[in-house]
């Protein structure tokens, strides 16, 4: 690689985030994470408000939750304050007696550190300003810098190796990815998610800020590698962890024009919990009877799995399953025996053991497999669990996100003014695009 750096880009993305440099002949993925060029976009803060990111940040909250049992305390809310004067004929002293109101109990006492992850999808929301982290408050833009922090200094540490250890300081303008449309439905919500994103980078240490749509950026490196492709109408498909975006482009004699663009909140963490629901749900209790003793007679109810779901599905929240109120149904029908005994067990395992994250790490595996072979198994040893899906079951499965696509593809060439036909090339781009 020569000496001269003509392009750097970031993208900051949802679920990942990565970053590149070009000297004009090859582009180099930078190394964000020990072994591995992509970056979890995880920020990680504990009590004494210092901060891990990436991969460190999300194995050292794993770590923090793994067997804890939690203990929610009430919040005291206000305080009421009143009177009390001494009774008889002399005047007496006037006393005040102050009573505290509690909430509901949700401070976690013994939480160690807090998981911030997918904050990018908070970005359009102008309600969203700051977060409470530990009783101090955080604006919003203060929990991405982190991330963008390291990615700069892993580009400058880039630089520095290829430069032999000289002249590795970021000077000039960074390409910085975004999604057509940022989630949300706020009016103005790119508006201000760029704001908020820029003031970020800012913060970073990235002064010199060169906004590019992702998936025009996509097209505009396509047609820069194979300038010799036909076709007058590209569409890009940008299928990432969080946002599906779209755009089309019409090539001309010298480069091209942005035609349409249009994006949705749909992405592969979607599709994760899509499977996580289809084939875990099922070994982990769903539909099965909750029997104990009552006062005179022996209860009998569904289990109430509807109180785990959202919890099981939201990794980084499901350590507090790892209360009494709900271990102890588990533990009752772990007790009772009988068929659904070991999903019991299995349940109470990925509570107590902290397990999610790692059951989305293999339905990621299962999912990438899928994308090659006929079939492919979800392997989770932790849970004793190995379970056999068929791509066409698969395929069966991803229906509702399919339709969602093919309306956001239809939209988007409604914006254009296109038909399917017109259009000659269509470039896929972002992970979940490669299904």
């Amino acid at each position: 690689m020569s000496g001269k750096t003509l392009g750097i880009g970031i993208d900051f993305g949802t679920t990942n985030s990565a970053a590149a440099v070009f000297d004009g002949e090859q582009i180099q993925l930078v190394q964000l994470e020990a072994d591995a060029p992509i970056m979890p976009s995880a920020t990680y803060i504990d009590r004494d408000l210092q901060t891990l990111t990436g991969q460190a940040g999300i194995d050292r909250y794993i770590a923090d939750n793994s067997g804890r049992t939690v203990e929610l305390t009430p919040e005291v809310v206000g305080e009421v304050s009143q009177f009390v004067e001494a009774g008889g004929e002399e005047p007496a002293a006037v006393d005040t007696t102050t009573q505290k109101i509690y909430g509901a109990p949700v401070t976690d006492a013994g939480l160690q550190g807090r998981l911030f992850r997918g904050t990018k999808r908070l970005l359009g929301d102008q309600h969203v300003r700051r977060m409470m982290v530990f009783d101090q408050p955080f604006r919003l833009v203060a929990l991405l810098t982190p991330m963008l922090l390291r990615m700069r200094c892993g580009i400058e540490q880039h630089l520095a190796a290829v430069r032999g250890g000289s002249g590795s300081d970021i000077s000039q303008a960074v390409h910085l990815g975004h999604p057509v449309n940022f989630e949300g439905r706020d009016q103005f919500r790119n508006k201000l998610a760029l704001t908020r994103l820029a003031e970020a980078y800012k913060y970073a240490g990235v002064a010199q800020q060169c906004f590019y749509p992702e998936p025009i950026a996509a097209a505009v490196g396509f047609l820069h590698q194979h300038p010799e492709v036909d076709g007058e109408h590209l569409l890009t498909f940008d299928f990432g962890g969080g946002t599906l975006d779209l755009c089309v482009l019409r090539r001309q004699q010298q480069g091209f024009v942005v035609v349409a663009t249009h994006g949705i909140g749909l992405g592969g963490d979607h599709i994760d919990q899509l499977l996580f629901r289809k084939l875990l749900f099922p070994l982990l209790g769903q539909g099965e009877r909750w029997r104990r003793r009552g006062m005179d007679r022996e209860i009998e109810t569904p289990f109430p799995f509807d109180d785990f779901a959202e919890l099981l599905l939201n990794w980084a929240v499901t350590y507090t399953l790892n209360q009494n109120r709900y271990t102890t149904p588990v533990m009752e029908c772990i007790a009772m025996g009988g068929a659904a005994q070991k999903k019991f067990i299995r349940l109470r395992d990925v509570i107590k053991h902290n397990l999610s994250y790692l059951m989305f790490a293999r339905i990621k595996q299962l999912k990438a497999a899928l994308s090659d072979a006929p079939q492919a198994d979800l392997d989770i040893p932790e849970i004793d669990v190995r379970e056999t899906l068929q791509r066409s079951a698969f395929e069966e499965m991803l229906n509702p996100v399919l339709l969602e696509i093919e309306q956001c593809v239809e939209a988007t060439l409604a914006l254009a003014g296109l038909l399917v036909d017109d259009i000659d090339i269509v470039l896929r781009t972002g992970g979940s695009s490669l299904i």
